[in-house]
C-alpha cells in the first residue's frame, strides 16, 4: 500500500504539471510586430504634435501604452533604402544602391546570404511573416528569349515577365517562413500579388490613374489587385495571421510593410471627407483605425503582455500628399523640422517610432536618444539571444537598454549617418550634424542643380538644441567640428561598419559615391 500511495502521488503530480504551461508566459521570447508606413510625417501622429489636424487615437493609444522615441530616424530620406537598413542592420549605401530607389521591375538587392532580421528570428524559433510592400527587388521570370525586363517605366518593359511562372530571390530566401505583397510602391507597376514566391493571379488588364492625389503609374494589373483595397488587404491578412499564430507555442514575427499612406492616396468612401483636411488626413485616420483593429487581435489573442509592437515609418511626409495645401490648413505632416521626404533635412528621415512591450516597456514612457531603424536589428538579437557576426547588422545598436526607462543612458549610438535620394550624406553626432551637400539633397528648396545651390558653402553645419530648423550654417564658425565630423564619417565609410568589430568590405559599384573625395 505504501509503494502504491507514492505511485498515486507521483502521478497525480505529473498531471499536475503536464496540464500547466511549461514556461510562464512572461519568460518566453516574445512575439514581434513591426508596422512600417510609408511617407508617413512625424506631424502626422498626435502623439508626436499636439498640434496635428488628423485624429490618430488608436496610435496615440500605442504611445500611451509603451514608449515613445522622438528623436528616430531612417537610415536614408527615401523607402528602399530604407527598407535595405532595416531589415539588414546595414546602411543602404553599403549595398550596390547608392541612391534612388529600385522599380517594380527591380532585381533582388539583398543577397540570399545577407542576413536579415527574419533569418535571425527564424533561427532562434520564430514563425516569420512578410505582408505588405516590398521594394527591395525580387526576381520575375522572363519569357523565353528574353534577358532583361529593364529598369525604367517604360509599360512595354512588362512584356518581357513570364507571371505564370515562380518568382525567384523573394522574402521566403531571406528568412520568411510567409511572404504576401506586391513589389515595389503601390503607385509602381506591376500591380500583382506574390505569395509565397508564386503570382496569385496573371495580369488580364493595364490600368493607370491620374488623379492629383490618387495617381499610379500605367502598369498591367491582375484581376484581384483593386488598389484601394490594398492598404486593407494587408491590415486584414496580418490580423488573420496574429489570430493564428498567437494560438502557438513558438513565438512569431511579423514585418507589416503598408504601401501608404504614399501615393496613391485612396481613402475608401466611408473614409472620405472624415478628417477635413483632404484624403490624405482621410487616409490616415483609416490606417489609424487598422492599428487600432491589429491592437485589438493581439489582445484578443492573450499575448498583449509579452508581444513587441513598434510603429514607425520609412521617411517623412511627401510633397506627393499635399504637403503646402495641409499647412495652409495648419497641419504640418513634418512638424516643425526643414525640409521633407527625399531630404538630409531633418523631415526628410526623422520619424515616429513607438515601442509597445508591457512586460519589459513602461507605459507612458520617452526617449530623446537618436536612434535609426537600423537598430531593429540589434535590438532583435539581443531580445533572443543570438549574438551577430562581424558581417552581420554592422551599424545596429540594441535598443534594448533604452527600453529600460528608468536606466539613466548619457550616450546610445556614437553617431548617425543620414542619406538622401540622390545620393549625399550627412552625420550626426550629439547635436550636431554636418550636411556634406550645399542644399536639400533632395526634393526641398535649394535642390540639387538649382541655380541657387552653386552660390552656397560646400558643406552645412547646424546644432540641432539651439537650431532644429536648421535655419543658421555654422560651418564657418566651427571649422573643427566640421574636420572631425568629416573624418568620422570617413572612418564609418572605409571601415564598412559603424559599430565595433572587424572592418567590412562595402558593396562596390562604378562610380562608388557622391563627394568620394571627402572619404580620406
Amino acid at each position: 500500500m505504501k509503494y502504491l500511495h507514492q505511485l498515486l502521488v507521483l502521478v497525480l503530480t505529473f498531471q499536475i504539471f503536464s496540464c500547466s504551461p511549461n514556461v510562464p508566459e512572461q519568460e518566453k521570447l516574445p512575439n514581434i510586430i513591426i508596422i512600417l508606413a510609408d511617407d508617413l510625417g512625424y506631424g502626422d501622429i498626435g502623439a508626436f504634435n499636439r498640434d496635428s489636424k488628423i485624429p490618430t487615437p488608436h496610435i496615440d493609444a500605442l504611445a500611451a501604452g509603451g514608449m515613445k522615441f522622438t528623436d528616430a530616424h531612417t537610415p536614408s530620406a527615401v523607402c528602399t533604402p530604407t527598407r535595405y537598413g532595416f531589415l539588414t542592420g546595414r546602411y543602404n549605401w553599403r549595398s550596390r544602391l547608392k541612391s534612388g530607389v529600385l522599380t517594380g521591375k527591380s532585381n533582388s538587392l539583398i543577397p540570399d546570404d545577407r542576413t536579415t532580421i527574419a533569418d535571425v528570428l527564424k533561427g532562434q524559433g520564430y514563425n516569420t511573416a512578410f505582408i505588405g510592400k516590398w521594394h527591395l527587388g525580387w526576381d520575375w521570370a522572363l519569357k523565353d528569349g528574353v534577358g532583361s525586363t529593364g529598369e525604367g517605366w517604360d509599360p512595354g518593359d512588362f512584356d518581357a515577365i513570364d507571371f505564370s511562372k515562380p518568382v525567384t530571390h523573394t522574402p521566403n530566401d531571406l528568412g520568411f517562413d510567409y511572404a504576401y505583397g506586391h513589389s515595389g510602391s503601390l503607385d509602381m507597376a506591376p500591380y500583382v500579388y506574390v505569395e509565397n514566391g508564386m503570382p496569385t493571379a496573371i495580369p488580364d488588364t493595364v490600368t493607370v490613374n491620374t488623379g492629383k492625389y490618387s495617381w499610379w503609374r500605367e502598369g498591367p494589373t491582375s484581376p484581384d489587385f483593386d488598389h484601394e483595397k490594398v492598404t486593407p488587404n494587408f491590415f486584414e491578412r496580418s490580423i488573420q495571421y496574429i489570430e493564428e499564430k498567437g494560438k502557438d507555442e513558438k513565438p512569431f514575427f511579423l514585418y507589416l510593410a503598408l504601401p501608404s499612406p504614399h501615393t496613391p492616396i485612396l481613402p475608401p468612401a466611408e473614409w472620405q471627407g472624415k478628417s477635413g483636411l483632404m484624403p490624405f488626413g482621410d487616409f490616415m485616420m483609416m490606417i489609424d483605425d487598422y492599428v487600432g483593429q491589429v491592437n485589438a487581435a493581439i489582445k484578443r489573442a492573450g499575448i498583449e503582455e509579452n508581444t513587441l509592437v513598434i510603429f514607425t515609418s520609412d521617411n517623412g511626409g511627401s510633397p506627393a500628399a499635399g504637403l503646402e495645401e495641409m499647412a495652409a490648413l495648419g497641419h504640418l505632416s513634418n512638424y516643425t523640422f526643414r525640409g521633407n521626404k527625399a531630404d538630409l533635412y531633418e523631415g526628410g528621415h526623422r520619424v515616429p517610432f513607438i515601442a509597445k512591450w508591457p512586460a519589459n516597456i513602461k507605459p507612458g514612457t520617452t526617449r530623446d536618444h537618436t536612434i535609426c531603424l537600423i537598430d531593429i536589428m540589434a535590438t532583435s538579437a539581443e531580445i533572443t539571444g543570438y549574438t551577430l557576426k562581424d558581417n552581420e547588422g554592422e551599424d545596429s545598436y540594441s535598443l534594448m537598454e533604452l527600453f529600460d526607462a528608468d536606466k539613466e543612458i548619457d550616450e546610445f549610438r556614437e553617431a548617425t549617418v543620414h542619406h538622401s535620394i540622390n545620393g549625399s550624406f550627412a552625420i550626426r553626432q550629439g547635436d550636431w550634424k554636418l550636411l556634406m551637400a550645399k542644399g536639400s539633397g533632395g526634393w526641398s528648396f535649394p535642390k540639387p542643380g538649382d541655380p541657387a545651390e552653386a552660390e552656397l558653402p560646400e558643406v552645412q553645419l547646424y546644432n540641432l538644441a539651439s537650431d532644429p530648423g536648421e535655419t543658421t550654417n555654422v560651418y564657418a564658425e566651427n571649422p573643427e567640428k566640421v574636420a572631425a565630423l568629416k573624418s568620422l564619417l570617413s572612418k564609418y565609410i572605409k571601415e564598412g561598419r559603424s559599430t565595433p568589430g572587424a572592418p567590412q568590405q562595402n558593396d562596390k559599384v562604378e562610380g562608388e559615391w557622391k563627394q568620394i573625395g571627402f572619404v580620406e
